[in-house]
């Protein structure tokens, strides 16, 4: 059994040394085999360096500075699809995984004895002793607003997922392909379990938490105290509200919310004052 890790990073270099350390502390099975691929998008920290450094057994790879998160998971994706591994395990380089992290994806496989199911891992942010990453359900099917979806003891399904720890079968891949091209950054994985399910793929929720994650997305607007012109180039910016994108997200899954989602973003935008009133709260 062959599980390919994806990385992408930039500029977090103790974060990301962090995580590969757990990464090559977990427990796997006698017959598996870890194998990592990080695309480093044109770091100026010297992440890339100390990654090869310490762990030279990881394939790094250099992006132009322009790939943000999903092109560099994109990247490292298509480097490890080369080595035709039976899982890829898509991990933030913010995350710590626990040491049973992987044994406990995998044991999804081994209950259900199948393999069509993206699998699931929940992070918790130890300040606010909350789950911070992890599977999400809707709250109607035809509206994105979602909610976290855990348990300490069952397996549940939800409807799309954050990649902060998620483990997708070569199958999957086979089927829908990798994350989509349409994103820049953070969207595409909630696309890519959205389009999965279509697909006839299950995603599920792995009991109990697996590893932590600082939640450092906060509100996801600026106040009014930022000037109209920042908070307008925050609308458009792949990091901010990424306006275009996520209208596209929105046609492509959600099409009667688009009236609704439309102006909420420039509800958030030209009048955070009142947003943070009624939303903020």
């Amino acid at each position: 059994m062959k599980i390919a890790i994806l990385l992408a990073t930039f500029n977090r270099k103790e974060k990301t040394l962090s995580c590969l350390e757990r990464v090559y502390a977990q427990k796997i099975p006698d017959e598996g085999g870890l194998n990592i691929f990080m695309t480093d998008d044109n770091s100026s920290d010297g992440t890339a360096q100390a990654v090869a450094d310490r762990f030279p057994e990881v394939r790094v790879f250099t992006g132009n500075g322009n790939l943000f998160w999903a092109g560099g998971m994109r990247n490292s994706w298509k480097e490890a699809f080369k080595t035709d591994p039976d899982y890829y395990l898509l991990l933030n380089d913010d995350t710590l995984l626990f040491e049973t992290a992987i044994l406990s994806l995998l044991n999804y496989y081994q209950v259900t004895e199948t393999k069509d199911a993206i699998v699931i891992g929940s992070t918790l942010d130890e300040a606010k002793q909350e789950i911070s990453y992890g599977g999400r359900k809707l709250f109607s099917p035809g509206k994105v607003q979602s909610y976290n979806v855990y348990s300490d003891t069952e397996y549940l399904e939800c409807d799309m997922a954050n990649a902060n720890i998620m483990m997708v079968p070569k199958t999957a891949v086979q089927k829908i392909g990798i994350l989509s091209d349409r994103y820049t950054h953070s969207i595409a994985d909630f696309d890519y379990t959205l389009r999965a399910k279509k697909a006839g793929f299950r995603v599920m929720v792995v009991p109990g938490v697996l590893g932590h994650c600082i939640d450092d997305h906060g509100r996801n607007w600026k106040s009014s105290k930022v000037s109209l012109r920042d908070r307008i180039k925050y609308l458009k910016s792949p990091k901010g509200l990424a306006y275009k994108e996520y209208l596209k997200f929105v046609r492509t899954h959600f099409p009667y919310h688009l009236p609704e989602a439309f102006v909420k973003l420039w509800l958030k935008t030209f009048f955070p004052v009142l947003w943070d009133r009624f939303k903020g709260k």
